[in-house]
């Protein structure tokens, strides 16, 4: 049997900020699902800090059970999408109580298959980020918004620290918006 990639959700770290602002952050590269799910019997009103945050914007990574702030568009063979099944109906069975481990599994191929959803019609390496927010009638209402390169990529110059005989000397400080106005920046 060929085992053909399939688009899947992968989380992505772009900076430091998701080991910050969520209570537990998922590892680059992980399969994702979207995680509504773990906030369907919360007291969503009495959230707060990190685990508002996670409800208000996070991916769910199915290996470390970490958020994620954006995911991508990536692939996953057989194999791997059997793993993050078992990953995530071990969860949903172990953490949510599920009754059984055919129930269990059963909820997590319908969150990987959703998770699968939001990739078609986008190319590989589409950025995806989540927004949830609480109804009057009490119902979560997910949006999605996909993210593209605009134009061709730009970088930041390089900061670095120069070595002198053993001594470290700092740079100079970096002026954003005077590089940014000479033409030379981002």
């Amino acid at each position: 049997m060929i085992d053909t990639p399939r688009a899947i959700l992968r989380t992505i770290r772009l900076d430091l900020s998701d080991t910050l602002i969520f209570e537990a952050a998922a590892e680059p590269g992980e399969i994702a699902v979207v995680g509504t799910f773990l906030f369907w019997d919360a007291d969503l009103e009495a959230l707060s800090g990190k685990a508002r945050q996670a409800f208000r914007a996070g991916f769910l990574g199915v290996a470390s059970f970490g958020w994620s702030t954006l995911v991508t568009v990536g692939s996953a063979g057989v194999e791997e999408k059997a793993a993050a099944v078992s990953s995530l109906a071990s969860l949903i069975r172990d953490r949510l109580g599920a009754p059984d481990e055919a129930s269990a599994r059963a909820a997590a191929e319908e969150e990987i298959a959703h998770a699968e959803s939001l990739c078609e019609g986008h190319a590989p390496g589409t950025l995806i980020a989540l927004s949830r927010t609480l109804e009057d009638e009490g119902r979560i209402r997910e949006r999605f918004r996909t993210l593209r390169p605009r134009g061709r990529p730009q970088a930041l110059p390089v900061i670095g620290f120069i070595r002198e005989e053993g001594e470290e000397v700092a740079p100079e400080p970096l002026n954003l918006v005077g590089l940014m106005r000479s033409g030379r920046g981002p």
